[in-house]
């Protein structure tokens, strides 16, 4: 493979090269991305879900204890 590329000239090497691998894989690589940002959505959402409903029942759960000792 060195050798096919040795007496290319630099910019088919750094710029015709990766513009063909993009064109070809381009629609993998945004699925994958895609993907992945989709799942850390997610992920963001149920951290914050789960955040949300420890913050309502530590607050409900102190204010009904706090009323027991009236």
């Amino acid at each position: 493979m060195r050798e096919i590329f040795a007496g290319l000239p630099w910019w088919v090497k750094w710029i015709a090269v990766p513009v063909i691998a993009l064109v070809v894989f381009g629609g993998l690589i945004a699925s994958v991305v895609g993907y992945v940002i989709g799942v850390l959505f997610k992920v963001l959402v149920f951290v914050a879900l789960v955040g949300g409903l420890i913050y309502v029942v530590r607050k409900f759960t102190s204010s009904s204890s706090s009323r027991s000792d009236w």
